[in-house]
């Protein structure tokens, strides 16, 4: 069986399907992936992946962009004749939608965050909403990686109750993500934000917070790991986060390929941010047993069981967000360290990502000859 996987980049394929994709393979499916190039190519490839390139630009929904995005994946999918198309990000599955029903090839798209312009309100939302129910009117299934974003589609009628199935988010692969040891009670607190260096994210938040909490526990350290400079309308500058550091509030880390190490001298995990599909940080923190502070909104409330496995505060409010972080370094060694054991125990029985492979697999032999 011939499958291909797209999305708006190929470090997104690589790092959230990756397990997916090995069980593809694993069952002796080809796999080819289709987004814009990047560094990830390489292990794409080596990984046994066919990997074309698709001219795209990830930000705007402009609809007369799309109908050239639209000819792109109607060219790509008459070429190389796939029996289904996964897809994943916005533009993918609203103009990938279209070009595989005009080719008549099986489609499953991923809702993985519903874009700026969807929530925007006005023209924008409305040119939004109708992009969706053209594209997804009559699509077999449609998956949603949160609850929040299932409920707004079957609301505003963008598709049918049977269409839409709920998955954990990209799932987690909890042997990859082992549980870290705590780190020693003595040692100064580390509040770690993982994400793109954005305004959405909640960093301007977490920065305000990390200076009212060290004007009352200067020994509190706040570290700040992604990347600067992306394309993002509300990305922060490099001169900015330069100021923030030589401040003394907040510690820039940079980039990793491996966020582990980071997550296992951390103490706890946050990310402020103003909306989210599912989060992968949190997730990946959890499975780590770490206990998470979170922004009370879609996606992050799915991941977070409130005072059980972390705090979650009101979003764009530092002074919230600073109460949460005093409340939890206010707890006991074994507190948080049961904390981060309830987040690992809800990832085992929620977010295993045998369960995302399983959905898929279920999916793809219900629109195919294939089982």
């Amino acid at each position: 069986m011939h499958i291909l996987v797209t999305a708006n980049a190929a470090w997104n394929i690589w790092n959230f399907r990756k397990p997916l994709i090995e069980a593809f393979l694993d069952d002796g499916h080809r796999v080819t992936v289709l987004a814009p190039l990047d560094d990830s190519v390489t292990d794409l490839e080596q990984l046994g992946c066919k990997v074309i390139s698709l001219e795209m630009s990830a930000k705007g929904l402009n609809p007369l962009e799309g109908l050239t995005l639209r000819r792109r994946f109607r060219q790509v999918f008459k070429r190389e004749q796939p029996d289904v198309v996964l897809s994943y990000t916005i533009k993918n599955n609203i103009f990938g939608a279209m070009a595989a029903r005009a080719m008549n090839v099986p489609f499953i798209p991923n809702v993985t965050g519903l874009g700026t312009a969807f929530l925007s309100g006005g023209l924008l939302q409305a040119v939004a909403e109708g992009l969706y129910r053209l594209a997804y009117r009559q699509l077999p299934v449609v998956f949603f990686q949160n609850e929040d974003d299932r409920t707004i589609f079957l609301k505003r009628r963008l598709l049918h109750a049977e269409q839409a199935r709920l998955l954990p988010g990209s799932g987690i692969d909890l042997a990859y993500f082992a549980v870290a040891k705590m780190p020693p009670v003595d040692e100064p607190p580390v509040f770690l934000m993982i994400a793109r260096l954005l305004r959405d994210k909640g960093l301007m938040e977490f920065v305000e917070a990390a200076r009212l909490i060290k004007a009352r526990n200067p020994n509190a350290r706040f570290q700040l790991l992604g990347a600067i400079g992306s394309e993002n309308r509300t990305a922060i500058d490099v001169v900015t986060v330069q100021g923030w550091v030589e401040e003394g509030v907040v510690e820039y880390l940079g980039t990793t390929l491996d966020v582990r190490p980071h997550i296992a001298t951390a103490n706890c995990v946050v990310l402020p941010s103003y909306r989210e599909g599912a989060p992968r940080t949190l997730i990946e923190a959890a499975a780590m047993a770490r206990p998470l502070i979170a922004t009370d909104v879609p996606g992050c409330r799915a991941v977070v069981d409130r005072d059980v496995s972390g705090f979650l505060c009101d979003v764009r409010s530092a002074g919230s967000l600073a109460a949460a972080i005093q409340q939890f370094l206010g707890l006991p060694y074994e507190s948080r360290v049961g904390m981060g054991q309830a987040g690992r125990d809800k990832m085992v029985r929620e977010f295993d990502d045998a369960i995302v492979v399983h959905a898929y697999r279920e999916a793809i032999a219900a629109l195919t000859s294939f089982d």
